[in-house]
This record gives structure tokens, C-alpha cells and sequence, in this order.
């Protein structure tokens, strides 16, 4: 074999372990682990109340609570929670906990160890979890501030402004738009902000039925449009990583099938799933903005707004609602300073990264891609606290007056809606305490200072100050001092590190008990049958399928990294070379499948697809899977024979019959 295959000797080819009870249990705990992931649910949990109460009592004397009469009614107001002997609690099993737990019995039962555990963190293999998840989290950074300023927003109305009211035109600006950002700061940005927008735009258009041809092509394309850069998805990391591919050779081999798959795309979209007029109409009716609001200063997002306004905004009639989704849409907030030194960083942080990976890798060196990334992140991190800090006035002052507008507009939203006038607004940033005012004034008169509750006199006295309050206001003054700081922050996809982790070490565990093996020996087979254009079809449908149940597409792409680095294994040890246009064949029909598998039947497909579906739920668009999968399964039938076909091409014509080489 060429060179490169040194790294993959620690890969045991034997089988027999298979038929061994810890082997069984493993692959068992995978499966079931990945159908959680799916369908997540929560356990519950019955407490003594006796127990329950002591615990929360001793907390609320150690100050970490407020006091214990607060709480009980907190909880009795927004949980409904009945007395009785036993206090019901859950316990979430979903994409964080499932894996992780799936982790712990399988240590419990001696099935993994510590070799596992090191080679699901630190690496083993060519993959190292902790570099990728490193270089994604601190490169989001910098995506997810460029979000924040405004810029995606602020692009998406002249977008819109220039497509006009013509609904094909602004169909394919919009398409366009979504294609060529996504490419270079991936698909979440997107997601977050574009999703957003659509639910805006959808909503104030009086002749659009229903979103779902813009949010479906929408979703569809960033994802698309993730799969050109290793940077742009946490998949594409994976994979670069564990087959040793120089970023620039990956952009080299992708690029081709993502435009071509973009371009042809677009009218199977337009004419034939979403033919129908009322989905996208050829000429858009939207309703106008007012002079007075298109005068008025845009306020910055990232500036919390108080409880009372938010349920404010979502109780208002149809034609408040419009009026405050066409002012998000048509006079966007942008930071032009933010927006401007955050896409700098991000143009620098991908060409050096980009630049320095050739150059190392012709050399045959190697060094973490986060030593780029990482750099880049805390200048741009140090930024948005040096601008907050700045402009804290400004922003602080903005806070205020959202906050003084807002009990006003509640009390006469509320009066209107209850046909009665309200005696009072109490309004807090405190769930608990707005709790506790509700049963206080249902419960007392205007003479009154105590109410009796589920055997608890409750004293209407200011709250002391306690850890939960203090980190709570904490936590405020730092969103209305460093708002995108702050933001960004709060958008940081946290959970894929200890999801990623745990999915490392599952795999990891099917390695060393044979049955990753076991599925390269099968994969040995159906190469051996059916060549090149077997090998793409294979695995583009394999990936598309195993997004949907192998704990999303970087679950999927984990798994199937480590069976074709068995599969190298299998060759190396039999002595017959895999030909370089087989070998690149199955490495990139991966890649195709595990970016556009995030848009096929499931949304947990995805870390971004469910994403996408809690915002739409957010803007009041919700999305059951039964829609999910119909509207997206000719979606990604179209996209995958697109890009198959033209990567089969592409393969014949670039790649020969000589054995493989890592480059």
C-alpha cells in the first residue's frame, strides 16, 4: 500500500470476540443508544416529599434558593404539582444523557475500558475528538458572531429589497443567498438567522399559504452548501481527520457535485416540489412598513427584552404581530463595527487555516487546525467585550426604556383580551417571583398581607438575595453590557462536545469488539461486486440512511470513518491495494451522504435540524416529522442522484487504477 497506512496498525481484525456476551450487550447499547437519540423522553423519577422538602430547605438556608415558601408556590403554579407522599420528577434521556449513559454501564460491565475511553476523547486513528471539537467550537465562535452583528439579517433584507415582490426572483436570489454564505460560514449561521428571517417573511406576505417551500429550500441548501469547506461542518472534520485529507483537496474533490447538485437543484425545487402558486407565488404580496417605523432606530436583538414583552408579542392580534415581524424584516439592526472586524477575522482565520494545512501537509507535518482557530477566536471574543464595554451606556439605556415600555402595553393587551380593566402589572425578569405575584393577588384582597397555600403561610416580603438570584442578575447585567458577547454565548452548540465524546467512545467500542470488522468485511464484499459506481451508490444511500439512526450525521460519520479505515486494513494485511478511484470514491461519497443526510426524514438527523425546527416552533411554525420527511424525501432523492452522478464522473476522470495513497 502507498503511503499513510502506518497510522491504522492498532485496528484488531478479528471477529471471533463477536459471539461474546460484553460484544452483544455493546452492539445492543449502540442500537438503543441511536433510537433515543431519535425519539428522546424522560424518565421519571418518584421522590419522597420528605426527602424533597429537607433537600430544599437546606438549600434555601445555605442561600443557593429563594426561600422555600417562594419555590413551593413557583413550582405549584407552573407544574401543577399535587401532594402527596411522593414529588415527581424527570430525567431527561436525550442526545446529552443517552450517549453518556450508554458510556457509564458499558464501563459498570467491564464491555469498554480505558483504551476506549482515551480513543473516544484524545484520539486514536487518525481522529482526534478533542482537535475537531476544539477547532468547531472556536470557529463557531467567529460564525455565530458574524450572526450577531446583524449581517445575515441585514444581507437578507437587501436580498429581499432586490428580488422585490416578483416570487420566483426573490425564490432564487434567496436561494442563492443562503448557497453562497453557507459555503463559507456553514450551516448553522444560517440556520439561526435565515430560519428566522423566512418565518418573518412568510408571515407578513398575504398571498404565501404556507412557508414550507422557503423553509424547506432553505434548510436544504445550507446544508448543501456545508459540504465544500472541512471547516464548515463538524462532519467534514471528522472525516478530513481520520483519511489524513489536506482541507484544499477536499474543497478540490467537493465542490464540483455541491454546484452542480446546487444549480440542478433549484428548478426541480421551483416546478416540481413546490410547484404550487400558494407556496411560492409569481408575484409577492407584502404588507408595507410605515414612514413612522422605517424612521424609527433599530433596536439590537442581542439586548434582552423583559418576560412580560415577549409573551407581549405573542399574544398581540394578526395585525401587531405583522407589524412587528415586518419592522425585524424591512429596518434590521446592524453593527457595522461588529459585522465588519467579525467577517475580516473569519476571511483571515479560513485562508490561514486553509494555507497552512497544504503547506504543512506537503511536508508531511501536521499540527492541531485549532492552534489557527483558537488564536482567532479569543481576538474576536476580546472584541465583543472591549465593543460592549464601550457602548454599555447605549445599551444599558435601550434596555430601560424596552423595559419601562413594556408593563403598559401588557396591562392594556391583557385588559383587552380579559374584557375587564387590570388593577396592576406586576412584571419581573423572575419566573418564580411572577409565579408567586399571580396566586398572591388570586389568592388576597387589597387589605390583605397573607394567603394561605398547601398548608404554607406565604409572607409578601422582598426576596432576599440568594446564589440563584445573583447569578441571575449576573447573568443580565452581562447581556445588557456585552449583548453579542453574551448571544453568542447563549448559541454555542455546547451539547455537541459531550455528545461527540460519548458517540467517540461508542464507536470506539465497536471497534474493539469486532463488529466494525465485521461490517468492513461486508463492505470488502459489495465493493468487490459492484466496483466504483457500487462503491458511491453504497455509500451515499448507506450515509443518507444511517444519519437518521446512528446519533446524527456526526454519529454517522464516526461509524463509517472507522469501517473504512478497517476496510484499508483488510487490504493491507491480505496484500491486494484498493485502486485510488475506488478508495476516493467511497471517502467522498461519504462526504456527500453525512452533509446531506441533515435534510432526509428525521430531525434528529442533525444537530442543525433541530435546531431549525425549535425556532420555527419559536416563530409559531411547527413541523411535525410525518411533514419533515415528506417534503424532504424528494429534496434529498434529487440531490443525492445529482451529486452521485456527477461524482462518478469526476472520480473516472481524475482518478485511476493505481493503489490508493492519503492525498
Amino acid at each position: 500500500m502507498a503511503g499513510g497506512d502506518a497510522q491504522y496498525l492498532d485496528i484488531d481484525l478479528n471477529t471471533d470476540q463477536i459471539k461474546s456476551w460484553r460484544s452483544i450487550i455493546t452492539l445492543i447499547v449502540f442500537v438503543v443508544t441511536n433510537i433515543i437519540v431519535l425519539a428522546p423522553f424522560h424518565v421519571p423519577l418518584f421522590v419522597p416529599r420528605l426527602l424533597y422538602n429537607t433537600i430544599l430547605d437546606g438549600l434555601s438556608a445555605l442561600r443557593i434558593i429563594p426561600l422555600r415558601s417562594q419555590h413551593d408556590l413557583s413550582l405549584a403554579a407552573n407544574h401543577n404539582r399535587s401532594s402527596g407522599p411522593f414529588v415527581r420528577l424527570g430525567i431527561p434521556i436525550n442526545i446529552v444523557t443517552a450517549p453518556l449513559i450508554a458510556d457509564i454501564f458499558l464501563l459498570a460491565i467491564l464491555a469498554i475500558g480505558r483504551k476506549e475511553v482515551l480513543g473516544g476523547t484524545l484520539g486514536t486513528e487518525g481522529i482526534s475528538p478533542i482537535d475537531i471539537m476544539i477547532f468547531f467550537i472556536t470557529l463557531a465562535y467567529i460564525a455565530i458572531s458574524i450572526d450577531a452583528s446583524g449581517l445575515i439579517r441585514y444581507l437578507a433584507c437587501k436580498v429581499l429589497e432586490r428580488g422585490g415582490k416578483a416570487g420566483h426572483r426573490l425564490f432564487l436570489y434567496l436561494y442563492l443567498f443562503f448557497f453562497v454564505l453557507g459555503s463559507f460560514i456553514g450551516n448553522d449561521p444560517i440556520i439561526l438567522s435565515g430560519t428566522a428571517f423566512l418565518a418573518y417573511m412568510t408571515q407578513v406576505s398575504s398571498n404565501i399559504v404556507h412557508p414550507r417551500a422557503w423553509i424547506h429550500t432553505q434548510f436544504a441548501i445550507a446544508n448543501i452548501a456545508s459540504a465544500i469547506l472541512v471547516s464548515s461542518n463538524p462532519t467534514n472534520l471528522v472525516l478530513a481527520g481520520a483519511f489524513n485529507v489536506r482541507f484544499i483537496d477536499y474543497t478540490a474533490n467537493m465542490i464540483v457535485p455541491v454546484v452542480v447538485t446546487a444549480i440542478l437543484l433549484f428548478p426541480c425545487l421551483l416546478y416540481l416540489v413546490f410547484r404550487e402558486d400558494s407556496l411560492i407565488p409569481k408575484a409577492i404580496l407584502m404588507h408595507e412598513l410605515s414612514e413612522e417605523s422605517k424612521a424609527q432606530k433599530p433596536v439590537n436583538p442581542n439586548i434582552p427584552k423583559p418576560r412580560g414583552l415577549i409573551r407581549e408579542e405573542n399574544t398581540t392580534n394578526d395585525g401587531q404581530s405583522k407589524s412587528l415581524s415586518l419592522e425585524e424584516i424591512m429596518n434590521p439592526f446592524l453593527d457595522k463595527k461588529g459585522a465588519s472586524i467579525s467577517s475580516c477575522i473569519m476571511a483571515i482565520t479560513l485562508v490561514t487555516v486553509l494555507a497552512l494545512n497544504a503547506a504543512l501537509s506537503s511536508k508531511g507535518e501536521s499540527h492541531p487546525v485549532f492552534w489557527m482557530t483558537l488564536p482567532a477566536a479569543v481576538v474576536m471574543f476580546s472584541f465583543d467585550i472591549a465593543l460592549g464595554w464601550r457602548t454599555r451606556h447605549e445599551t444599558r439605556q435601550t434596555a430601560r426604556e424596552v423595559s419601562q415600555e413594556a408593563p403598559a402595553s401588557v396591562v392594556q393587551t391583557t385588559a383587552k383580551q380579559d374584557g375587564q380593566p387590570q388593577r396592576e402589572a406586576h412584571l419581573t425578569s423572575d419566573p418564580d417571583v411572577d409565579a408567586v405575584a399571580r396566586v398572591n393577588r388570586s389568592t388576597a384582597n387589597s387589605d390583605e398581607r397573607k394567603a394561605p397555600f398547601d398548608g404554607r403561610i406565604v409572607n409578601r416580603e422582598p426576596q432576599r438575595a440568594t446564589f440563584v438570584s445573583i447569578s441571575r442578575d449576573a447573568w443580565n447585567w452581562s447581556r445588557e453590557t456585552f449583548p453579542t458577547a453574551s448571544t453568542v454565548l447563549t448559541f454555542l452548540p455546547f451539547a455537541l462536545v459531550p455528545f461527540a465524546f460519548s458517540m467517540f467512545v461508542l464507536v470506539q467500542a465497536l471497534v474493539t469488539k469486532g463488529w466494525i470488522p465485521v461490517f468492513a468485511y461486508g463492505w470488502d464484499a459489495w465493493v468487490a461486486k459492484t466496483g466504483t459506481v457500487g462503491a458511491i451508490l453504497g455509500m451515499g444511500f448507506s450515509s443518507v440512511v444511517l444519519c437518521n439512526f446512528s446519533g446524527t450525521n456526526i454519529g454517522t460519520t464516526i461509524l463509517l470513518s472507522r469501517l473504512i479505515q478497517a476496510w484499508q486494513q483488510i487490504h493491507r494485511v491480505n496484500g491486494i491495494p484498493i485502486s485510488d478511484r475506488t478508495f476516493w470514491a467511497t471517502v467522498y461519497g461519504m462526504a456527500l451522504g453525512v452533509n446531506y443526510g441533515a435534510f432526509s426524514t428525521t430531525f434528529s438527523a442533525s444537530l442543525a435540524g433541530m435546531l431549525w425546527r425549535d425556532i420555527l416552533a419559536r416563530k409559531h411554525i411547527h413541523v411535525s416529522t410525518v411533514d419533515f420527511a415528506r417534503y424532504n424525501c424528494p429534496i434529498i432523492a434529487i440531490s443525492m442522484v445529482i451529486g452521485c452522478a456527477v461524482l462518478v464522473g469526476e472520480i473516472y476522470i481524475i482518478r485511476g487504477e493505481q493503489p490508493y495513497s492519503l492525498s
